[in-house]
């Protein structure tokens, strides 16, 4: 599929209504659910008269995924684990850490809810970065990951959609001595990302939101470099090698994964993997560019709390009322959503969408500012 309007057209939720929404969940993909539905009926039906013991299926989707994921990432398979979300993986990697009394981790005040309580408790101290609109000083990064065991940021801020430095946060802690963790969930699908460029150990991610696939389809990287160090406390025997007399972790990033889990949503993640290569993820981010532009063109300047030039597709508006404005867009057939820092609508704008779609958004957002 390499058509933009072949990509609308497989979304039937982004040709009923305008969906300006993808940064919280996107709407799915006909050849997603599809796929996923095509996968369920073989296992159910099928894989029972054709296989004895444990299911070969399932155990060959969660290899084809690591692989398909690790090619997105540029990464190798052995550093690919499967999970169930972005906040799954951030959890996974803070429950695998050696941590001492008193270690510190610090993120920015940028973070989602996923990148904070996973170090609540552990004995852990939190130092928070504080940001100008959506923006990092290296400088104040410097000063905070002095003595610091590793730093949680996003690549792509959630409230101003500001693209955060991660190779430079990353160069910054690696010469205090400190990892690096990577929240890339709005980033996987609407811009290229490699993760040899970030140099992060870890970088967590999921198919539910620019990618357009399924929930329940986590992924998460982890450097080959420190995988021996990790001994993850949540385990079970999918991260075991089972051949093992005394059962030892696998020497790669599976020790990571956890329990019987349905493989149909990672079979959603390939077919979305799939779709969005084919799409191609230059031309999806020069789509998104576009249609941001027209946007930061025609709202009114004192309202744009997101950059004038084109980071992201993620674009915060001022609003004085933005849950009563969200509900009346919703009444309208338009769907964005509300965030509480800054007080602000935000727009999540794919390459699914078209000028159409702004321009509806804007009509009807006037309306409402007008009957105020």
């Amino acid at each position: 599929m390499s058509d933009l309007c072949e990509f609308k057209e497989s979304i039937p939720a982004a040709n009923d209504i305008t969906y300006l929404n993808t940064g919280s969940s996107s709407p799915s993909s006909v050849d997603v659910v599809e796929s996923m539905q095509d996968f369920l009926e073989y296992h159910g039906y099928e894989s029972p008269t054709r296989n004895s013991g444990m299911s070969p299926p399932v155990y060959d989707v969660f290899k084809k995924t690591r692989q398909d994921v690790a090619e997105f990432l540029n990464a190798r398979a052995e550093e690919i684990a499967l999970t169930q979300s972005t906040g799954d993986g951030m959890s996974r990697v803070a429950n695998a850490i050696s941590w001492n009394g008193g270690d510190t981790v610090v993120r920015t005040d940028l973070e989602h809810p996923a990148s904070v309580v996973p170090w609540a408790g552990n004995g852990i101290n939190t130092r928070v970065i504080e940001t100008t609109n959506g923006n990092v000083d290296p400088d104040d990064v410097k000063d905070a990951v002095t003595d610091a065991q590793l730093i949680c940021v996003s690549s792509i801020s959630r409230n101003y959609g500001t693209r955060l430095p991660v190779a430079k946060i990353t160069e910054i802690a690696h010469d205090a001595g400190a990892e690096v963790l990577v929240d890339a969930v709005q980033s996987v699908g609407q811009t290229p990302i490699d993760v040899t460029d970030w140099g992060a150990e870890y970088v967590a991610a999921a198919s539910h939101k620019w990618l357009v696939g399924p929930w329940g389809a986590g992924f998460l990287y982890v450097s080959e470099d420190v995988i021996p160090e990790l001994r993850p406390r949540h385990v079970s025997y999918r991260g075991v090698d089972r051949d093992s007399p005394t059962l030892d972790p696998h020497p790669d990033a599976r020790r990571f994964e956890v329990g019987t889990t349905s493989a149909a949503p990672y079979v959603g993640l390939q077919t979305a993997l799939e779709r969005v290569s084919s799409v191609g993820v230059d031309t999806i981010e020069t789509r998104i560019e576009s249609l941001t532009t027209l946007l930061k063109d025609e709202l009114p300047a004192s309202r744009l709390l997101s950059p004038r030039p084109f980071e992201s597709g993620l674009i915060a508006i001022d609003d004085d009322a933005p849950e009563q404005t969200v509900e009346q867009l919703a009444a309208h057939d338009v769907q964005v959503r509300s965030i509480a820092e800054p007080n602000a609508i935000r727009l999540s704008i794919h390459a699914f969408n078209t000028e159409s779609d702004i321009r509806r958004f804007l009509s009807v957002y006037d309306d409402i500012c007008r009957g105020r």
